[in-house]
């Protein structure tokens, strides 16, 4: 098909086509979407790829290095690395996409509600400029500090940490789409102030959101490593990115790969979600459109 006959085809079947078609020659989302969908595809299908139970202990292989049999090596409990990699993408993945659901939900509520309602604009963003002067990442480790280390108290820590940045987001998108036409012609039809707020400035407002939001995942991930490093992350026996690297700290030098392998599955899944909202910022930001 020619160039003229693809665009003519894109064209005609709208604005979803034209996004899904930037997005297909945009390197960066190509690349970040398939290094994301193969971690995701290995984190599913673990229990069918892990050649051995990422729990049993093995002390006669205990700290091998990496062979045929072991890919990975194991660690000092003789588990092999591979398998509890593949499963704690598992985890860790979890955790980053359930922070970045939260942290959409509640950064769009909270900043919806800031952006579009002007009586409640000052106090609702004063409180969020009040989390914002602590960093992310000591407010999650104090948050985390107060409920536990577990996979869910991992959640809402990371959530509360990164939600204070993504409703400022919303309610800058909110800002500008408020006072669009549309919005007017909306309010003169008759159509209630919530209605106007969900139906047309919401959909309107999410593509930085969007975007906003792979970088949450990316973070989630980073920052579960931190905690789990300092004792705050997933309770062991259940391996995660950085619970498997917290475990075998003791053990870097004598057994480096226990924390190379791990640590290189954080590399590519951060990469990979960088890139994918690098692409996603390209196509969805009209500020960055030549």
């Amino acid at each position: 098909m020619s160039s003229v006959t693809l665009d003519s085809a894109v064209a005609s079947h709208g604005p979803t086509w034209h996004v899904a078609s930037r997005l297909l020659h945009n390197r960066s989302f190509v690349i970040g979407a398939g290094l994301v969908l193969t971690i995701a595809l290995l984190a599913v299908f673990a229990s069918g790829l892990a050649p051995f139970d990422p729990l049993r202990n093995s002390f006669r292989t205990r700290l091998r290095p990496p062979d045929a049999t072991y890919w990975f090596g194991t660690d000092h409990f003789g588990r092999d690395i591979l398998s509890r990699v593949l499963f704690g993408a598992r985890i860790s993945l979890t955790i980053g996409l359930l922070t970045a659901l939260a942290t959409g939900i509640a950064g769009t509520l909270i900043g919806a509600t800031a952006g579009f309602f002007r009586s409640l604009d000052n106090p609702v963003m004063r409180l969020m400029d009040a989390l914002m002067a602590f960093p992310a990442i000591l407010l999650a480790i104090a948050v985390a500090a107060v409920l536990g280390a577990s996979v869910p108290n991992v959640i809402i820590a990371l959530a509360i940490a990164t939600t204070p940045h993504t409703a400022r987001i919303v309610r800058a998108s909110v800002l500008v789409v408020r006072e669009h036409e549309f919005v007017e012609a909306a309010r003169a039809l008759g159509a209630t102030e919530l209605r106007i707020l969900f139906r047309h400035v919401l959909p309107n407002a999410l593509g930085p959101l969007i975007v906003r939001l792979t970088y949450v995942f990316a973070t989630a991930i980073l920052a579960e490593a931190a905690l789990s490093f300092i004792g705050l992350g997933p309770p062991p026996p259940a391996p995660s990115f950085g619970s498997i690297i917290a475990q075998g700290r003791d053990f870097i030098a004598e057994a480096p790969w226990v924390t190379i392998f791990p640590g290189l599955a954080i590399i590519v899944s951060v990469l990979g979600l960088n890139l994918l909202g690098d692409g996603l910022r390209d196509v969805l930001d009209p500020r960055m459109r030549t």
